[in-house]
């Protein structure tokens, strides 16, 4: 399988944006009978919400532990814009100046979610109404040409960013370092 493996990589990585993220999986520990976390990277290309009709694709890859070489190996021959969580690993990749940042929304509001099923507040009821509007702008503008995407944007989204921004900020100063929600937001802060 390996030429499949690497035929998939390379389809993956040829177009200029990427997605990635990974997970831990449960592996047999040769020999012991235990079991250890691994690590899926995953690779994703697709621009269908962009309006492209290229195939979209999934290219996995796995490691034993979740050091940064890993994806600093994955990607080093890819340039473009790299969308992931804020995992300090991808740092070193943002710096080398052949990544754009696309920093991804869907992370931070888990960190929200996951404490409002916990513990719903008026906060956390605010901040995903707050995120909700701006996915809702997105789905207005999937499909369409990049130009129009943009100016959309720039002019529905940048203030609404601008503004959740604020009202964070705002938000931190009432809670606790130790606070689930002002992790959550230190998160989507970075």
């Amino acid at each position: 399988l390996r030429p499949l493996y690497e035929a998939l990589n390379r389809y993956v990585l040829l177009t200029g944006k990427v997605h990635t993220d990974d997970t831990p999986v449960r592996v047999l520990e040769p020999g012991s009978g235990k079991t250890r976390t691994g690590r899926l990277w995953v690779y994703v290309r697709d621009d269908r919400n962009a309006g492209a009709t290229e195939p979209p694709a999934v290219w996995f890859s796995y490691s034993a532990d979740r050091k940064g070489e890993h994806p600093q190996r994955h990607l080093s021959g890819y340039r473009g814009v790299l969308q992931a969580d804020a995992y300090g690993a991808y740092d070193a990749l943002y710096e080398s100046g052949r990544f754009r940042e696309a920093a991804c929304m869907a992370h931070a509001r888990l960190k929200i979610h996951d404490e409002h099923a916990r513990r719903p507040t008026v906060m956390t009821n605010e901040a995903l109404k707050r995120i909700a509007a701006l996915y809702v702008i997105e789905a207005e503008i999937r499909g369409l040409p990049p130009g129009e995407r943009l100016t959309a944007r720039k002019e529905r989204t940048v203030p609404l960013m601008q503004s959740l921004y604020d009202w964070v900020q705002e938000q931190m100063k009432t809670l606790s370092v130790h606070a689930e929600m002002a992790k959550a937001f230190t998160y989507m802060l970075k």
